[in-house]
């Protein structure tokens, strides 16, 4: 039993660093930011008047909150179809052995290399409605960036091109499934639609699902390209979550109600992990 004891001691030992990290890093940020979210604070952000859920009930019956849960909805379902199927296209396509297939390889994960912002500079000069090559190359002389009917869209798909990079790793585990389970197919006259949906995709459900788990989260938490390109307009047609709680703390002040955006954030983006760690058992086959 001393031993037994010892050893769970000295376990607890190994993990103190890290829970200490954890501590300063994430856990005092979130309980701090609970409990600005319960208060009216000043200019610095100091808590000066107790109003309970008032800054959640005036949230959550706010147009402009109600907007941006729908702009941020649109956008993450946009980023995380894009962002997936481009890695998987890609992968399927990296998937064999032809000349050149470490220049293409290197090409499809070079998205996860590139800053956000760097790319989102690149972006605004490609869609500019003056020189942009964009427009030239379609004939047309749309202002992307400064119609509502499109800036969300373009703002996703530069996210999503982003995000397709470290996507195209993570299907790389295409090479994993057993090749002889596609050579029985073969025999069986299976074509290569069928192997795709039959054989691949089922093989890659544990990727796929974690892949999913992790795209949800990043589009959630996207902030620079939104900046960069719209700062959340026009019309508030890009205002998502994040960038609203940036413009109510740093230039309305309202880091109460900032703090309140923030923990609502926070259990969406929970709710939604665990209903599909939820629906994991019905979709992943290990």
């Amino acid at each position: 039993m001393k031993i037994k004891k010892k050893l769970s001691l000295t376990s607890y030992c190994y993990l103190l660093p890290c829970m200490l990290v954890f501590a300063v890093f994430l856990f005092y940020p979130f309980v701090k930011t609970v409990y600005l979210s319960l208060f009216k604070t000043n200019k610095y952000g100091q808590a000066k008047l107790f109003v309970g859920l008032e800054n959640y009930t005036d949230l959550l019956t706010s147009a402009s909150f109600q907007n941006s849960l729908k702009v941020t909805m649109i956008y993450v379902v946009i980023v995380v179809l894009g962002s997936m199927f481009l890695g998987l296209v890609t992968a399927v396509l990296c998937n064999k052995a032809f000349p050149g297939i470490r220049v293409f390889s290197t090409a499809y994960a070079l998205p996860m290399a590139i800053a956000s912002s760097s790319a989102a500079m690149i972006f605004k000069i490609m869609l500019n409605p003056s020189i942009g090559i964009v427009n030239k190359l379609l004939g047309t002389n749309i202002n992307w960036f400064n119609d509502p009917k499109t800036a969300l869209i373009c703002v996703a798909v530069l996210t999503a091109w982003l995000n397709s990079g470290i996507n195209f790793l993570y299907f790389a585990g295409l090479g994993n499934i057993d090749e002889s389970i596609y050579e029985r197919a073969s025999v069986d006259g299976a074509n290569g639609i069928q192997k795709f949906f039959s054989l691949t995709l089922p093989g890659l459900s544990p990727i796929m699902f974690y892949t999913l788990v992790v795209n949800i989260i990043q589009a959630f938490q996207s902030f620079g390209q939104i900046k960069i390109l719209t700062e959340g307009g026009p019309s508030e047609s890009t205002n998502v979550i994040v960038y609203s709680i940036y413009r109510n703390a740093f230039f309305n002040y309202r880091f109460g109600t900032a703090a309140a955006q923030s923990v609502i954030l926070f259990f969406i983006i929970m709710l939604i992990t665990l209903v599909m760690f939820k629906m994991e058992k019905k979709g992943v086959n290990y």
